[in-house]
């Protein structure tokens, strides 16, 4: 993670960890958007009803322990990122690799930001009923 010019602030950095602690990162609490996932894929590689994650530039993220530990499922510029160990899904690696979708729960510390809509309701859990007030899309943000 870089600092940002001289006399400006840094921006607070946040930690995140998988289950069994193998693999640890930083993030900077600058993220871009919030999101809940509904999607199908989003819903099996948590085991959950949807995804809450945030984005962020690839770059505000880094790996402070476990490197060696990532298990990549796809590619390192287009994959989700997990703990080799114990499976946790950190990260899932976007937008040509340019962005990162951290898990917000694998955050140890809380982020300043909250979800914001809910997207991909249109392949939702039938099972789970959306009870909050946010905005709701059939797929992406934009999509309905």
């Amino acid at each position: 993670m870089e600092s940002g010019p001289p006399g400006t602030t840094a921006a607070r950095t946040l930690t995140g960890q998988c289950l069994c602690g193998a693999v640890r990162y930083v993030v900077a609490d600058e993220f871009v958007y919030a999101l809940n996932c509904h999607c199908a894929d989003c819903r099996r590689a948590t085991g959950s009803a949807f995804k809450p994650f945030a984005g962020i530039e690839r770059h505000k993220l880094a790996i402070t322990q476990g490197e060696d530990r990532r298990l990549v499922h796809g590619e390192e510029n287009a994959g989700d990122i997990h703990c080799a160990g114990c499976g946790s899904f950190l990260y899932s690696v976007v937008r040509d690799g340019a962005f990162v979708h951290v898990t917000l729960g694998t955050l140890v510390d809380a982020p300043s930001i909250r979800p914001a809509a809910h997207i991909f309701v249109g392949s939702k859990a039938p099972w789970f009923t959306i009870t909050d007030d946010l905005p709701q899309h059939q797929g992406h943000v934009g999509a309905g």
